[in-house]
């Protein structure tokens, strides 16, 4: 979008985790305003329009019209902790919830690193984005100390996968993006 650029590329506009985005960490997408962004954003032409917010919720209309049922679907990245979210961010300040999401961010990139097998990184992307550090932590070190320096990628795989299932299930969290139900016939 012309005019429109951003200097946190960790944390959107409207709330989402772009240092925990795995099309950002792939590279693939640049974060709103971050080079070509997300040029259609009808929430980044409504900062420009209100003068130029760096979050919504500076904006004293906050939350509006444009976050009505913006959890309850997911797109490449979940929306589902999105108003929480920018909570936090809003009551702890950007430089500590910047600080809780390199280090989610440094969480996912040894998750991905050492343990995916080429078909876990979404649920490794929900999991740091849904559960909160401690539990991350502590998932991750249950996984640490339950495979060995002989275990295969995929053996890894299966031990993340279990243990990240288990702690979001004691969570009441699902692991699945949640897509929208076309209405197509």
């Amino acid at each position: 979008m012309k005019n429109f650029e951003r200097n946190d590329l960790l944390f959107s506009l409207c709330g989402l985790n772009c240092a925990i985005c795995t099309m950002k960490l792939d590279g693939y997408c640049p974060g709103c305003g971050g080079g070509a962004g997300n040029q259609g954003c009808s929430i980044a032409r409504c900062s420009l329009d209100h003068g130029g917010y760096n979050y919504c919720f500076e904006c004293r209309e906050y939350p509006c019209a444009k976050y009505d049922g913006i959890t309850e679907f997911d797109s490449f990245i979940t929306h589902r902790n999105q108003l929480n979210d920018m909570e936090k961010a809003k009551h702890s300040g950007i430089p500590a919830y910047h600080a809780q999401l390199e280090e989610k961010a440094n969480l996912l990139k040894h998750l991905l690193e050492r343990f995916n097998d080429g078909r876990r990184k979404t649920l490794f992307s929900l999991a740091v984005n849904l559960l909160d550090l401690s539990d991350i932590e502590f998932a991750i070190e249950k996984i640490e100390g339950e495979i060995s320096a002989e275990s295969t990628q995929k053996e890894k795989a299966f031990v993340a996968v279990k243990h990240f299932e288990n702690t979001a299930k004691q969570k009441g969290v699902t692991l699945k993006l949640k897509k929208k139900v076309s209405n197509k016939k």
